[in-house]
């Protein structure tokens, strides 16, 4: 029973985040329009799909950012097709920050909150960092290959998302180092984050 009360909170947080990945980029982007009717933009909408893989898990975190931020580009007919591409690189940003964060430096067994700091703002540089490099990347393909668009218009808007991608990046690591470490504490002592002992394995709230 406390096992299926556990994935029901992760759940929920899950949904809560995916909310606040579309919300923020829905409503707090800053679009930049390309030829060819296409378009990139600034926003914030990464962090929170880095923020849920700190919280909950590369997993949790990345379908957070893969459907909160899939379901914005189903709704906006400017980046409709690219929904699918959107997923899959929001789901992986998600699995990157988590591998680094839980598997390699496991955060969620350290009390440490330099160590903490630390290595919570390098997994959302390896998953941000990542993204820079895959979104204009998998993108270019994707509009060639996928959509059909001629190669010059990839080539600009590739060029285009490779700039604003890197400003996103930093800024959303920015972002959500100082919010993670600041709800992290919060959320321990509410006991909505689970938190692992040392050497045991053991979870506790």
């Amino acid at each position: 029973m406390e096992q299926k009360n556990q994935t029901v909170t992760k759940l929920a947080q899950t949904a809560i985040l995916a909310a606040l990945c579309y919300v923020s980029f829905t409503y707090l982007q800053i679009k930049i329009p390309m030829p060819g009717g296409d378009a990139t933009s600034l926003h914030i909408g990464n962090a929170f799909c880095v923020l849920g893989a700190l919280l909950l898990g590369g997993w949790y975190g990345g379908l957070a950012g893969a459907i909160g931020m899939g379901i914005a580009d189903i709704m906006d007919p400017i980046y409709i097709t690219g929904a699918p591409k959107t997923f899959f690189l929001k789901l992986c940003i998600g699995l990157i920050v988590g591998l680094v964060a839980h598997r390699i430096a496991k955060i969620n067994e350290s009390d440490d909150k330099a160590y903490v700091f630390k290595w919570s703002t390098i997994a959302a540089v390896a998953g941000l960092g990542f993204n820079v490099i895959a979104d204009p990347l998998v993108g270019y393909f994707y509009k060639m290959y996928i959509l059909g668009q001629p190669q010059q218009m990839a080539e600009v808007l590739a060029k285009w998302s490779t700039a604003t991608t890197f400003v996103n990046a930093v800024v959303s690591t920015v972002l959500v180092s100082v919010l993670y470490n600041a709800v992290r504490p919060i959320l321990l002592r509410s006991g909505l984050m689970l938190k692992q002992e040392k050497r045991t394995g053991v979870l506790k709230h």
